[in-house]
C-alpha cells in the first residue's frame, strides 16, 4: 500500500496562489484531522498527506510544497531525519516540526530548529485530545500562513525612518492579498525618545522565532544581566520552556531557570516565565519577587507578555526596559503603551530580522517604540542604554 496519499483536487473557491502544505505524520488519523482543518481555508491547501519521513524525502520534489508539518517520531525515518534531506532538496521550504510534549521531543525541536526548521508545534499526547484541542488547531493554521506567505514572497525593508514622537500612531502596513504582497520599503514609523529615567531591570517577550532570537540576545548582554534584573516571556509549553532556559544559559553564560513563585528578583539571573502559567512581578518589602498566575489565556496565550509588562510597572515605574521580539500576534503592544505612559521604553525587533512581524510590528506601528532595531543590534544597544548612555 502506498504511504502517499494522492493531492486532492483544489477547490473552485481555493485561490491558485494558495499554499501548498505536505502533512507528515504515521498517524492516519492526525493526518485527517490536520487535512481537514487545513482545508477549510481559502489561502491554504494539503498537496500531500504522507506517513513516513522516508516518503517525504522521495515526494517533496514532485509534490513541491511551501510548508512541510513534520512529526518526529515515524516508522522507516523520523522527522529529524528527515529534516535536513528535505532542506537540501528544497533549501527555502518552511518545516515546522510537530512533537508531543516529552522533554525528549522538547530536545529534539530545539535541535530542529538548529538544523533548519522554522518552527514547532506542540501537539496533544492523544488523538482524542487533538481533535478538542483549539488551541493546536489556530496555532498550526497561522504557523503556516504567516510562514509561509514570508518565506514564499520575502519583502525588501528600508531601515524605518526616526520621526518626532507623536500621539497617533503611524498608519500600518497595508493589508495585501496571498497573491499580490508588494515589495515595498517599510513605512515611516514614529519612534519616541527614551524615558528619562535609568532603566532599572529589563523584559523581552517574544513568540515564533523566538527561541532563536533570545539565544542571540542574551549572548550580547552580560554586562546588563551581571547587573540588572532580566525577565523573559516566551510563548512556549511546559517542558519546552524548561529546555529553553537550559539553552539560554549557555548562551548567556548566566544562571536561567523558570520562575518560581514569590522567588526574590535579583540581578544576575534570568527568569524565564514556565509554560503554562503567566509570570508577573510583585512588590516585596524594598525589593520584587516572581507571582505565578494560572489564570485564563490572554492573548491566546499562557504564559504572555502583557501580564508580565503590566505588573513591572507598578514595581519599577519609569525604570523598566522592554523589549519585543520576533512573534505572531500582538502580544506586548498593550502593556507596552501602559510601560511606556508610565515612563518606560520599549524596543522592537525589525521586520527583516523577524520570522514573523507580528507582535514586534504591532509595538512599532502604534508608535510606542523608542527604537526598531535588527536583532544583532538590541544586544549592544541594551549595553549602552544599561550603562547610561541616553541615546
Amino acid at each position: 500500500m502506498s504511504n502517499v496519499i494522492a493531492e486532492p483536487t483544489p477547490s473552485p473557491t481555493v485561490s491558485g496562489d494558495a499554499l501548498r502544505v505536505m502533512v507528515v505524520d504515521d498517524s492516519a488519523v492526525i493526518r485527517g484531522l490536520i487535512t481537514r482543518w487545513i482545508d477549510s481555508e481559502i489561502d491554504i491547501k494539503v498537496a500531500a498527506s504522507i506517513r513516513t519521513g522516508l516518503d517525504a524525502v522521495n515526494q517533496v520534489d514532485r509534490v513541491d510544497p511551501d510548508v512541510v508539518v513534520l512529526d518526529i517520531e515515524m516508522p522507516d525515518m523520523d522527522g529529524i531525519s528527515a529534516l535536513p534531506l528535505l532542506l537540501k532538496k528544497k533549501p527555502k521550504l518552511v518545516v515546522i516540526m510537530a512533537s508531543t510534549l516529552t522533554r525528549r521531543n522538547a530536545e529534539i525541536s530545539f535541535k530542529a530548529l538548529s538544523l533548519g526548521a522554522s518552527d514547532y508545534i506542540p501537539k496533544p499526547e492523544s488523538t482524542r485530545e487533538i481533535g478538542a484541542a483549539d488551541t493546536f488547531k489556530r496555532d498550526l493554521i497561522e504557523k503556516i500562513r504567516h510562514l509561509g506567505a514570508r518565506a514564499r514572497r520575502p519583502v525588501t525593508i528600508a531601515s524605518p525612518s526616526i520621526a518626532p514622537a507623536a500621539p497617533a500612531a503611524s498608519a500600518p502596513l497595508p493589508k495585501t492579498s496571498l497573491g499580490n504582497m508588494p515589495r515595498v520599503a517599510q513605512p515611516k514609523l514614529m519612534l519616541r525618545p527614551f524615558g528619562a529615567a535609568a532603566p532599572r531591570a529589563l523584559l523581552i517577550g517574544s513568540s515564533t522565532g523566538g527561541p532563536q532570537a533570545l539565544m542571540t540576545l542574551v549572548a550580547g548582554i552580560k554586562p546588563v544581566i551581571e547587573k540588572f534584573p532580566v525577565l523573559i516571556t516566551q510563548h512556549m509549553p511546559p517542558t519546552f520552556t524548561t529546555i529553553l532556559a537550559e539553552h539560554l544559559a549557555r548562551s548567556s553564560g548566566s544562571p536561567v531557570h523558570e520562575g518560581v513563585d514569590g522567588e526574590p528578583v535579583k540581578p544576575g539571573q534570568i527568569y524565564l516565565a514556565p509554560g503554562g502559567h503567566h509570570m508577573r512581578v510583585v512588590r516585596a518589602g524594598t525589593g520584587a519577587a516572581i507571582a505565578l498566575g494560572d489564570d485564563a489565556q490572554i492573548n491566546f496565550c499562557k504564559p504572555a507578555v502583557d501580564p508580565m509588562f503590566k505588573s513591572a510597572i507598578d514595581v519599577w515605574q519609569g525604570g523598566i526596559m522592554a523589549v519585543v521580539l520576533t512573534g505572531m500576534g500582538s502580544d506586548g503592544m498593550r502593556a507596552g503603551k501602559e510601560v511606556v505612559a508610565a515612563g518606560g521604553s520599549l524596543i522592537a525587533q525589525d521586520e527583516a530580522t523577524s520570522v514573523v512581524w507580528g507582535m514586534p510590528g504591532s509595538a512599532a506601528n502604534a508608535g510606542i517604540c523608542a527604537a526598531v532595531l535588527p536583532l544583532d543590534q538590541i544586544g549592544p544597544k541594551l549595553v549602552r542604554l544599561f550603562s547610561g548612555v541616553r541615546s
